[in-house]
């Protein structure tokens, strides 16, 4: 039988049963049939060897007695022997069938040993199904709220005493949970290494450090880093620890003063953006999240006018979607991506964009390929779109993956999923060889998603991201629409076939054509008949082999709708010719047109390689590749770069997804390893052959290491560190210097040790961890892109000794500029050490070299960090120093300066101030000295000047201007300039006020003048709704124009848009009739007249837009309402003064035909009046308002010309403002309260005209606040509300108060029951208390007794009833009111004190007549009369009515009864 071999696509998995018996299993059963088989062969031995003994002692004759004694002793011997035999027998078998039990016990232990295992095997099973299920179903949740970290609350910075307790608290989320680390300066905080120093918590993503009696060594930067799977983020704040001495209080601020008023008009028309922090190029996996930040500075910061933030990948635009998230505000712009696929690879530009310029920071992001689903598939594909959508058809597109280490793909599955669904459905059957795929069998009007999977010998790759949603409907029906005009401006819109008349059977479709080739399919293209008629049509199309003369039908099971089919299935190298046919509900059209002969094949082939790559070093962990673009790039989608280190022969992918040009940085490489690179072109058809390897180059920088620093200076000591200063290199190497390294070494030690295993940014370190009263030296080296360069010389021996002066420490970090035949500027920078006071000026000496006398430059002290140094002597040379002052004195001198020759550099320039020909002001340098390398550095007081928003520098050569933007009076000051590499060059200029308002009368006069304005563009709105914008100028000339422009785009006069402009009144404005959402948007109007120009804007977006549209809207809708019945007041209420709550609205414009209702959810209202609609006034009253009266009001007019409502719900708030409205009538007209004695105790009661217990009430007894209890009890009824005192006793005694809140104002009434008024109220209690005890305990008759009785003569009758009393009540039987003789004939009974009967044997007609019950205790009693009535046998019985229960007479007390 041969075997088909089927692609591996198509197989099943196999899935085998694994038995649990295992080879333990097997050995014990193999031991146990070994010893059964010994005990087997050991009983059969000794069975034969006891018989051979008995056949032995049968054998003989007659003996003597000799020998009959030796035999008989022989005989004992063997029947010794015997017994021993036969007891050894006997243990044997004992032991036989105790082994064979033994046996039979691990054959059920064996039995049940195979039971567990099953059971534990099958639970094992099960828990691992349940397992794999949870965490199948853990890691699609976790991958649903899985996140990077991102910092809520950063940290912030905190200056504090000695001693005190610091906090430090930042709030982070993400998930998983974010490990959060905390440093010290870059170093780990460890709470071991210092127990009870610091306290380290995080509590529900709060996380705090806090420093316990915080030291001088506490001041450092720290920072906390918070990491997880999915990224990592950091915050970092600074603390500051003050020393203070004696009773002086300690300064609470040390910034800037922050008590200042703020100026109401703010000096800033640009943005100034820094960022602080930027994101890198980062590396990433599908399906990872990440998070691209950059933190900046927004200099002004104003909370409604923001730059405008653009994030782009490949410089490309981006927007928000399902994929990506933007964020803007708070000092940082992110975007966010929740699942990365490779589509998100490339280049990502911040661009923050504002009318000053645009700041922007760029850098790449890597995506690399997710693990495959099996070992070896390719990557998944990417960049998934549709094209040509139509009623049941659509090509889709992808970019096929990198396969640098899997095997070549050989085909694609396309997969498609309605929108709404989760239901996905492969579309091809055989993989698809290029990446463009047709896809057919759409359902008209559905929305549809696609995907890609790839597929090669290993297997098929994850699905690529699905594609944005495609609708399958026909383009060309908008096409087929025509507008026609009516009379005046009406129109309407139809179908052009509801002109073509009554066509029933189509004809046929033309322009047949294949618009798009390939080798295993072919698209059909055609236009639909003309004219097409009116009904649905569909379309048929055939094939024929050329030369056949046969025609087959493609599409016969299935109509194709939409004027476009792939043809599938054609003979390889054969031709073919093609026609369709059109078909409605009527019939089939003829053919059409038969194409030209078409033969299925590819279009387009594989690119050819690239050519010649070169690589070139750029930094230490990335090259500069490029290549030559291949010969033939038909269709050309990108290329592909691999790596490999040189000699291993693996190669890497440098990029997931093609890119479209042949220059690409590679990123992410080994510094000082040697690569390889190659190249591979792409496009739909598949990836070219491998480019020429390109030669091996090593990975390092491109630049040199920067020069040593010098001039190391100690700025401080505490004795346990040391804080030190130094000087810039004065070489930096072509770079930016990264940061420097400091090296220490005690003094007559040989050996360097590190200090910092990072780089320091600042010219500024402390040093830690130091030995008191030790002399150290340093040097410093710094690094920047190239790496380190060499250190400095050692510094001078520095001793570890405490400053503990008062007066500053030393200033450091001396620079010159502008230095002239007689002057120079020195600029220094602020001493570490403060001393016990804040710093308030400097001296600055100076003194010819080789001198030792010192001259003060300054009489008083400067408080500026910098200074002009004049009247000195050309061609000398000078050294300098600094002092600082605080308020105990002059502090340590600096270090000394290098030596400076003053002497102005020949041919030196100065900085000039003009204006150009465009109004422009600006300031102008030219410095002929410059180089390749200078570089034009603007100041303002001595500060580099970064402010794009407010200045603007130009740079030609050696011509340098600074321009400003908006001139002000913030621009006042010192500017300066300097040129690098050009040995000191430099200038400044001051910018007074004079200057600067003779520059701007200039710039005025040079620029084009404003037109002024009375007033901005405003609007305003109509009462039909129309909106008019309008602004009125002060003086518009004859040929003065105007435009409005709204949106960018002009518009004109018109129906929509009406504009004019009274030029007398200079008046400008334009209505609109109709205002409607679309109507969003920034309003301009320009003015131009002569030279003279201007133009004001008027921004209508977001909340601005809403409420100007739903005022025009309102006033439209009011306006519509008004024409016909409607309210002019809506419904409200009032409580009326009988406590009535009253629904009153005014009515307007009705006529007698005008139907009012009232209705309550919507349910009819029933009145008993009709409200009079022509007094325009409509009432309802609500007596007596409860729960039951909430709901829904409504009040409704109609007649012919329309209809209006009024609806007022009466619930929540303004239920509870009408019980606060009755509460306020009701509390004005409460009565004064009233004492009502009951035999439960006092009560005291306010009788008012409604109340409900809704109603905020309170009673007070001596200012106490009472609840309601079992003592004092509080409630109320509709006429009056009451508080009962139970049980009164003298603490009951004193003041009562009843309050009722309306809401505002306490209504109380207030009563004394104390003295004569609680004797006489307590008095009446006892009584009525006593009474109702008498009440209770008099003798009763419960029931049981009807009032007649009627029976027949010679029958029994027994009068029976239940009686009560305590004590037991007398009980006496009367018979027309004389006592009954008891006998025979008349018997009472008397049981359990509680139950009475009277019997009467063999009635006759003597005993008729009136019975009574007499029941009576000390408390009294109550008598009860039964008639009874005797008729004869025979006779008809009496007509009488029903006997009811018969009624008690009271009978007194004998006695009086004690309390």
């Amino acid at each position: 039988m041969s075997s088909v071999s089927v692609p591996f696509y198509q197989k099943r998995h196999k899935h085998f049963d694994q038995s649990y018996r295992n080879i333990q299993t097997r050995y014990l059963l193999e031991e146990y049939a070994a010893k059964k088989r010994a005990a087997t062969q050991s009983s059969s031995i000794q069975k034969s060897s006891s018989q051979k003994a008995s056949s032995k002692t049968s054998i003989g004759g007659t003996t003597c007695r000799l020998c009959e004694k030796r035999i008989n002793t022989s005989e004992e011997e063997q029947e010794s022997k015997r017994r021993s035999r036969s007891l050894l027998s006997s243990y044997g078998e004992a032991r036989r069938e105790r082994f064979l039990n033994e046996l039979s016990f691990i054959e059920e232990d064996v039995r049940l040993a195979r039971s567990h295992a099953r059971e534990k095997l099958d639970k094992y099973s099960i828990e691992e199904m349940v397992k794999d299920k949870m965490a199948w179903e853990r890691h699609a949740c976790e991958e649903r709220i899985s996140r990077a970290p991102e910092i809520l609350v950063r940290l912030r910075s905190h200056t504090v005493w000695e001693k005190m307790n610091v906090k430090l608290c930042f709030t982070v989320q993400g998930f998983p949970t974010p490990v959060v680390q905390w440093y010290k300066n870059d170093s780990l905080i460890c709470q071991a290494s210092e127990p009870g120093k610091y306290r380290i918590e995080s509590n529900y993503g709060v996380q705090t450090l806090e420093i316990n009696r915080a030291n001088f060594d506490d001041t450092a930067t720290y920072s906390a880093v918070a990491t997880n799977v999915h990224g990592q983020v950091s915050t970092n704040a600074a603390v500051v620890v003050r020393r203070f001495r004696g009773e002086e209080e300690p300064y609470h601020s040390v910034g800037l003063p922050i008590g200042l008023p703020l100026s109401s008009i703010i000096p800033y028309t640009h943005f100034d953006v820094q960022f602080l922090e930027k994101f890198g190029v980062t590396f990433k996996t599908e399906g990872e999240t990440v998070t691209l930040k950059c933190s900046l500075v927004v200099t002004p910061d104003l909370k409604r006018l923001q730059p405008r933030v653009e994030w782009y990948r490949d410089n490309v635009l981006l927007k928000e979607s399902k994929w990506t998230k933007m964020f803007f505000g708070e000092g940082q712009a992110s975007l966010s991506f929740g699942h990365l696929n490779k589509d998100d690879e490339g280049l990502y530009t911040l661009r923050i964009i504002s009318r000053g310029g645009v700041t922007d920071h760029s850098a790449f992001m890597f995506v690399k390929d997710a693990d495959a689903l099996v070992t070896g598939a390719p990557g998944a594909p990417m960049d998934v779109k549709c094209h040509d959508a139509n009623r049941d058809y659509v090509i889709v597109t992808w970019k096929p993956p990198n396969t640098t280490s899997e095997s070549p793909v050989i085909g694609y599955f396309v997969d498609r999923c309605e929108v709404g669904t989760d239901n996905w459905i492969q579309c091809n059957d055989s993989p698809v060889k290029v990446c463009k795929y047709p896809v057919s069998g759409l359902f008209e009007g559905r929305s549809y998603m696609f995907r890609v999977r790839a597929i090669n010998n290993a297997g098929i790759s994850r699905p690529s991201r699905v594609s944005e949603a495609v609708a399958a409907l026909d383009p060309v029906d908008l096409k087929r629409l025509q507008a026609i005009h009516l009379e005046g401006d009406k129109e309407i819109v139809i179908y052009k076939d509801d002109l073509e008349g009554d066509v029933q059977i189509p004809g046929p479709p033309t322009n047949v054509h294949a618009s798009e080739i390939s080798k295993t399919y072919v698209v059909l293209s055609w236009d639909p008949p003309v004219p097409r008629g009116k009904e649905p049509l569909m379309y048929f199309i055939e094939k024929s082999v050329v030369g056949s003369g046969s025609w087959q039908r493609v599409n016969a099971q299935t109509a194709v709708r939409s004027p476009r089919y792939a043809v599938f299935d054609l003979a390889e190298g054969k031709p073919y010719v093609f026609r369709v046919l059109t078909a409605n509900k009527h019939g089939l059209s003829d053919p059409s047109e038969i194409t030209v002969p078409i033969q299925a094949q590819d279009m387009i082939v594989v690119p050819s390689a690239p050519g010649r790559v070169l690589a070139s070093r750029n930094t230490k962990t990335s090259v500069v590749v490029q290549w030559d673009k291949p010969k033939h790039e038909e269709d050309l989608i990108g290329y592909y770069i691999d790596c490999c280190v040189a000699g291993t022969n693996k190669w890497e992918p440098c990029n997931h997804k093609p890119i479209d040009y042949n220059r690409f940085v590679v990123h992410g490489l080994t510094t000082g390893e040697q690569y390889i690179f190659r190249v591979k072109a792409v496009n739909a058809v598949g990836t070219s052959e491998n480019s020429q390897e390109s030669d091996v180059i090593k990975v390092q920088a491109a630049l040199t290491v920067p020069s040593h620093p010098y001039g190391i200076t100690l700025l401080n000591c505490d004795g346990q560190s040391m804080t030190l200063g130094w000087k810039v290199p004065k070489f930096s190497g072509g770079s930016p210097i990264l940061g420097y390294y400091i090296d220490k070494r005690e003094a007559h030690h040989h050996n360097w040790h590190e200090v910092n295993s990072s780089p320091i940014k600042e010219r500024i370190f402390t040093v830690e961890n130091l030995t008191e009263q030790a002399f150290y030296e340093f040097k410093i080296a710094a690094t920047n892109l190239a790496g380190i360069g060499q250190p400095s010389d050692p510094s001078e021996h520095f001793k570890c000794e405490a400053w503990t002066m008062p007066e500053p420490g030393p200033a450091y970090d001396l620079t010159f500029c502008e230095v002239r035949d007689t002057s120079l500027v020195m600029l220094w920078k602020e001493p570490v050490y403060s001393g016990n006071s804040p710093i308030t000026g400097y001296f600055v000496d100076y003194k010819e070299e080789g001198s030792e006398e010192w001259i003060t430059v300054n009489e008083s002290t400067t408080k500026n960090r910098y200074l002009k140094v004049t009247d000195l002597h050309q061609g000398k040379t000078y050294v300098f120093q600094v002092r600082a002052v605080n308020a105990s004195g002059v502090g340590k001198p600096s270090d000394t300066s290098e030596a400076v020759l003053v002497e102005a550099r020949p041919g030196t320039k100065e900085i000039s101030a003009g204006v150009d020909e465009d109004g422009n002001i600006y300031l102008s340098f030219d410095c002929p000295e410059v180089t390749d390398a200078s570089h034009f550095t603007w100041c303002k007081s001595y500060e580099e000047i970064a402010d794009p928003e407010k200045f603007n520098i130009e740079t030609e050569g050696d011509h340098s201007k600074l321009y400003f933007k908006n001139p002000e009076k913030s621009d006042i000051g010192t500017y300066s300039v300097s040129v690098s590499d050009t040995d000191g060059i430099s200038s400044s200029f001051v910018m007074d006020e004079e200057e600067l308002e003779h520059l701007m009368a200039l710039s005025n006069e040079i620029k084009n003048p404003t037109i002024p304005l009375k007033s901005e563009l405003a609007y305003e709105i109509f009462d039909k709704g129309q909106v008019r914008f309008w602004l009125q100028a002060e003086h518009l000339s004859p040929d003065a124009s105007y435009r409005f422009i709204i949106n960018d785009r002009e518009v004109s006069d018109s129906e929509t848009h009406r504009i004019k402009c009274d030029k007398s009144t200079g008046i400008i404005e334009m209505v609109m009739d109709r205002f409607t959402i679309e109507n969003e948007g920034t309003y301009t109007v320009q003015i131009h007249d002569g030279k003279a120009k201007n133009q004001s804007s008027l921004v209508l977006i977001g909340d601005a837009f809403k409420a100007v549209l739903e005022e025009a809207e309102f006033q439209r809708k009011e306006f519509l309402r008004k024409q016909g019945p409607h309210f002019a007041e809506y419904l409200h209420w009032d409580v009326t003064e009988e406590c009535e709550v009253r629904l009153k609205c005014k009515v307007a414009n009705t006529k007698k035909e005008t139907v009012f209702k009232w209705l309550k959810d919507d349910v009819l209202y029933e009145t008993e009046t009709l409200p009079d609609l022509e007094k325009g006034l409509c009432e309802l009253l609500i007596p007596k308002l409860s729960k039951k009266d909430q709901g829904e009001y409504k009040a409704t007019l109609k007649d012919d010309r329309g209809q209006d409502v009024s609806i007022l719900e009466i619930a929540g708030k303004v239920y509870d403002d009408m019980i606060l409205a009755m509460s306020r009538v009701c509390g004005a007209s409460a009565s004064p309260l009233k004492i009502l004695c009951t035999p439960e105790g006092i009560r005291l009661q306010c009788f008012m005209k409604y109340f409900t217990e809704e109603m905020k009430v309170n009673w007070y007894h001596k200012d106490a606040k009472i609840s309601s209890s079992e003592h004092m009890r509080i409630g109320g009824s509709e006429e009056m509300a009451w508080m009962q005192i139970c049980e009164p006793t003298e603490k009951d005694k004193g003041k009562y108060t009843f309050e009722i809140f309306d809401g505002k104002d306490n209504h109380k009434r207030s009563l004394d029951l104390s003295g004569q008024a609680f004797d006489e109220a307590f008095a009446e209690f006892q009584q009525l208390k006593a009474a109702a005890f008498a009440e209770k305990n008099r003798g009763k008759v419960i029931g049981g007794l009807p009032d007649v009785v009627t029976i027949m003569e010679g029958k029994s009758l027994n009068l029976t009833c239940t009686v009560f009393g305590n004590p037991d009540p007398e009980v006496i039987w009367f018979k027309n009111d004389k006592d009954i003789e008891l006998n025979e004939h008349f018997m009472v009974k008397v049981e359990q004190a509680k139950y009475v009967s009277l019997s009467i044997k063999g009635v006759t007609s003597e005993d008729s007549g009136k019975y009574s019950i007499n029941v009576k205790n000390k408390y009294g009693g109550e008598k009860i009369d039964v008639t009874v009535s005797v008729y004869k046998h025979g006779e008809q019985i009496p007509d009488i009515s029903p006997p009811q229960a018969a009624k008690p007479k009271l009978i007194p007390a004998s006695s009086s009864i004690p309390e």
